[in-house]
């Protein structure tokens, strides 16, 4: 499978609220406050507002990620982006992840789907494409390099 990079994607995120103990897991959402993106063929920020992150930590211990954030380019587009992911690894692992520590990425799986969908004429090549993404969990927040699959 051949790929090219799309873009690096960085999130701020506020304190997630617990929803609590649901029938799949125990459910969270964390607001995302800002971040910003750069890539070879956009660039630009998160907005805020209405962007989320609706986490379930399922009884096996993994993370299910379900991200939608508002993206505005530099020249004013904007792209909706939906993205569904994983991420799990050892318990003393994911434990300094919890308490907010630096983590190296290597030592757990962190990996989503990122779609997009936007109207502007200049970026509906978003709209046509299969990604990737691999994730860094920082303690302001995700760091996701997406990748296009070719």
């Amino acid at each position: 499978m051949n790929t090219r990079l799309l873009m690096t994607l960085r999130v701020t995120v506020a304190s997630p609220q617990n929803i609590g103990l649901v029938p799949h897991g125990t459910r969270r959402t964390a607001p995302i406050t800002g971040g910003d993106f750069e890539g070879p063929r956009l660039r630009g920020t998160v907005l805020p507002g209405g962007s989320a992150d609706w986490l379930l930590v399922r009884a096996d211990g993994v993370l299910e990620m379900d991200l939608r954030v508002t993206l505005r380019t530099q020249d004013g587009a904007i792209i909706s982006m939906k993205s569904f992911g994983l991420r799990h690894g050892p318990q003393d692992v994911i434990a300094a992840i919890g308490r907010g520590e630096t983590v190296d990425p290597a030592l757990y799986y962190f990996r989503t789907t990122p779609r997009f969908t936007t109207g502007h004429s200049a970026y509906t090549f978003l709209n046509r494409l299969v990604a990737v993404a691999t994730g860094d969990r920082r303690p302001e927040g995700p760091i996701y390099t997406i990748h296009e699959v070719l």
